[in-house]
Formats: structure tokens, C-alpha cells, sequence
């Protein structure tokens, strides 16, 4: 958020200690925030009737009303307002009361100055991107739930233009991309989109089945074909008659199977396994891969002309690391799917939560963030998933600082491309454990070493794995 914005929001501060209500009116005047402040819930109240704001931060305890009450007054005026608590008596059953009454977030006192304008910058961004989805509401809903495919990130959005653009079209398409990225979605997407939606969608699994089957799985075969073969059956490019078949793993087809696939390709048609009358079919072929098929042709485990017949359209989908605007969009979606499928009252993932999330790098993309959201569900003992239920495997979290002590950093290799978020974060995660570890564990002198409040201290440890 520039300063030139942030001069156009409104925050009101709500507080009866007058220390903090000018500390706090300093503090975000200084962020060029147009700040006003109520000493107590009354006079609050009275400004809440008469103005708008952007942003209330409220103390729980008033003297007179609590902050929740003002809380509640703020939703039922003005729901778009974000609020958030603060106080020096947290309790996570107070802070999951605030959660569920609408606030953005709950912040103990003593907080860490930093993290509060932080917590209100990032509240402030939701706040103008729920605004501006609202002022185009029907193209942001294709863009957020197209289909089953969730983001908004411009990768994804290419996408979606990309599956309107062909899906008219009988044109081959191959899907590329890491595992875990969605590619069978996309491929799905393109069939529904089509005038083939009403005729079968097929999927292959390449990488699944025995080379001695595939012929048969692919073209069918003959009754007496083959030791077995008691009946005439059919293969999955008959069964996909004037619909899709989706080849997925591509990549993984022997080099026999590729021959007899390119002639299929080419002609489109085939003589069953053991048969000698030929059919043809109406089918258009999406195959889908997470190598780099171009690679494999120049070096040749993969055939160029049939690379050449299947990548007529190709659609390459960005990992879930080049998608973090997609990260909190998703697992927020996750979380409502897998809290309705377990019976779980589970409202929303905090701040600190995506925060956690949005530092990770997700080598098992969007399917390793399902599952994580899935096993948190399950596990959250309120029902506002925090950090802690953010469980990320020990040798995983390992791996992300492995070598940090000893490792120099190549300030050319920004030419190509480096994540600074991940490389951040390690180095972050190198000084907290060097810190814990010369101190013997003691938090608080190790906070002093770096010099933290014990508070920021512990924040920034609930973002890196600790499985306890």
C-alpha cells in the first residue's frame, strides 16, 4: 500500500486508556492514516452513527460497553468496516468470541508496532480488493470459482481466457505443470466449456497402467486377442465417442505406445487389439504432463511428431509458489469445503495463519495445500484455524533453512529468477533456532539477542514448523 493511499482511509481508534489512544494516534498518523479516537464505547458508538470508516481499532475492555458490543454495532452499520481487537487480557476464547463476531483479527497487548501496521496494512488491501470485486462482480466470480479452478492470480486468469478461447475449437491441447497444479481441472474445464459437454470425458492415466494393457485399454480389443480376451471390448477412444479423452502423464507412454497412439493422433482411428476392421472416432485429445516434453524429444524418450500433433494449444500452469495471491483465496475455500464434509464450525483461517502460509513455497502445490487445510480442519481445536494447526512436516520445514549457517548467497542469481520470500524466511528461521539454541531454549533471552519482544518472538517461531 503506498502512503499516497493510505491517506484515504479513515481509522477510528477506540480506547479508554488515554496513554495508548494517543500512542496509537501517533503511530498510525505517521502512516499518514486519517486517524480519529473515542475514549470510551459511548462516544464510539455516536461516531459509528454519524461517519464511516475504513478500519476500527477497539479495545476490549471500554470502562463503560465493551469492545465486542461496539463490534457488533460497527457490523450491523457498516459491515464492510474492518474491525480489530486488541487487549491486554487475551484469552483464545475471547479472541475466537471476536472472530466470530466479525472482527479481522485479535491483537494481545504489549503487540510489536511492526506487526500491528502490518495487520492493518494487510486488512486494509482485503478491504479495497472486496470492494473492487464488488464493482465487477460477474467477471471477478469466473475469475475466483471458475468451474472447480479457484485464484485470481494473473497466471489463472490468462487460463481462464486461454479455456474460453479454444474451447469451441476440436484443437489438441496439452496441459503442462508441476504435480499437484490442477492440470486435470483445466482439462475439465475446457470439456464443460465446449459443445461436447454433454458427451463422455475420459480419463487415461498413462503413468498407471502396464505397457501390456495400454493397447488394449487404448483401442480395445477382440474376443481370442489375447489369453483372456473372452469378449469383444471396447477402448477408452470408442467409449469417448464425440467427447474428450484426457491423456494424462503423457510424458510416462513407452516408445511403442507412442507409435501406435501417433497413428490414433494423426488419423483418428485405430484397428483394435487382434482385430482387423478399422474405427474411426470423433474425439478431441487433451493430454496433460509435469515434465518438459520438449526436453524429452531432444533426448529422445519422447517422439517429436506426436509432441507436434498433441501440443497444437499449449497451456502451461504456474505453481502454487508463482500463484501467492491465490494462497489464502484457496485455503480459505478448503477450509469451508472440509469444515461442511466433517460437520466443523470452522469460520476462517486467522491472519497469522495465511501469514504462515504465504512464507511457504508449497512444492506440493495446490493438492499439498488441500491436504494440509484438510488435516487442520481436523485437528483445529477452535474454530478459527491458527498457526499451530498449520502442521507442515518436520523435514520439509528443515529443508527450507538446511544449510543457512554456511551458505553464501549469489546476489547474481537474481538474473535468473530467485524467491526472496523463501530465501527470507530461512535465513529468519536460521537466526530464531541459532538464538534458542545458545540460550538453551529460553525465549526470552533469545529474543533479547535479536532484539525482539518476546511477543514478536514468538510470532515469528509459530511461522516455521515446530511440531510439537
Amino acid at each position: 500500500m503506498t502512503e499516497a493511499k493510505r491517506d484515504q482511509f479513515r481509522l477510528l481508534v477506540v480506547d479508554d486508556d488515554t496513554s495508548m489512544r494517543e500512542f496509537l494516534e501517533l503511530l498510525l498518523s505517521k502512516e499518514n492514516y486519517c486517524v480519529t479516537t473515542a475514549e470510551n464505547g459511548k462516544r464510539a458508538l455516536k461516531l459509528i452513527g454519524s461517519h464511516t470508516y475504513d478500519l476500527v481499532l477497539v479495545d476490549i475492555r471500554l470502562g463503560d460497553i465493551t469492545g465486542l458490543e461496539v463490534l457488533k454495532q460497527v457490523k450491523q452499520k457498516h459491515p464492510d468496516t474492518v474491525v480489530i481487537m486488541i487487549s491486554a487480557y487475551s484469552t483464545t476464547e475471547i479472541a475466537v468470541t471476536a472472530m466470530n463476531e466479525g472482527a479481522y483479527d485479535f491483537v494481545p497487548k504489549p503487540f510489536d508496532n511492526e506487526e500491528l501496521r502490518q495487520t492493518i496494512a494487510r486488512a486494509l488491501d482485503l478491504q479495497t480488493l472486496e470492494q473492487e470485486k464488488k464493482h465487477r462482480e460477474s467477471e471477478i466470480q469466473d475469475y475466483l470459482h471458475f468451474d472447480r479452478i479457484i485464484g485470481n492470480s494473473p497466471g489463472m486468469v490468462g487460463i481462464y481466457n486461454q479455456i474460453h478461447q479454444i474451447s469451441a475449437t476440436k484443437t489438441n491441447v496439452l496441459i503442462t505443470g508441476e504435480s499437484g497444479t490442477g492440470k486435470e481441472l483445466i482439462a475439465r474445464a475446457i470439456h464443460e466449456h465446449s459443445d461436447r459437454k454433454d458427451k463422455p470425458f475420459v480419463v487415461v492415466n498413462c503413468g498407471g497402467i502396464p505397457d501390456t494393457l495400454m493397447e488394449s485399454e487404448f483401442f480395445g480389443h477382440v474376443r481370442g486377442a489375447f489369453t483372456g480376451a473372452v469378449v469383444d471390448k471396447k477402448g477408452l477412444f470408442e467409449v469417448a465417442e464425440q467427447g474428450t479423452i484426457f491423456l494424462d502423464e503423457i510424458g510416462e507412454l513407452s516408445s511403442l505406445l507412442q507409435v501406435k497412439l501417433l497413428r490414433a493422433v494423426q488419423d483418428t482411428s485405430f484397428t483394435p487389439v487382434g482385430g482387423t476392421t478399422e474405427i474411426t472416432v470423433d474425439v478431441r485429445i487433451i493430454s496433460a504432463t509435469n515434465k518438459e516434453l520438449d526436453t524429452e524429444v531432444v533426448e529422445g524418450r519422447f517422439r517429436e511428431d506426436l509432441f507436434f500433433r498433441l501440443n497444437v494449444i499449449p497451456i502451461k500452469v504456474p505453481p502454487l509458489r508463482e500463484r501467492k495471491g491465490d494462497v489464502s483465496v484457496l485455503a480459505q475455500h478448503f477450509a469451508e469445503k472440509y469444515a461442511k464434509k466433517m460437520g466443523r464450525d470452522i469460520a476462517k483461517l486467522s491472519s497469522y495463519a495465511i501469514d504462515f502460509l504465504n512464507k511457504y513455497s508449497f512444492p506440493g502445490n495446490v493438492r499439498e495445500l488441500e491436504n494440509l487445510i484438510e488435516r487442520s480442519v481436523a485437528l483445529s481445536s477452535t474454530n478459527i484455524i491458527l498457526p499451530e494447526s498449520l502442521t507442515i512436516s518436520m523435514h520439509k520445514a528443515r529443508r527450507w533453512v538446511e544449510g543457512i549457517e554456511n551458505r553464501r548467497f549469489d546476489l547474481n542469481q537474481v538474473e535468473q529468477g530467485v524467491d526472496l520470500d523463501e530465501i527470507l524466511s530461512a535465513i529468519e528461521s536460521a537466526y530464531l533456532k541459532k538464538a534458542l539454541k545458545v540460550t538453551d531454549g529460553d525465549k526470552k533471552k533469545a529474543a533479547d539477542l535479536l532484539n525482539l519482544s518476546l511477543r514478536s518472538m514468538r510470532y515469528r517461531l509459530d511461522k516455521i514448523e515446530t511440531d510439537s
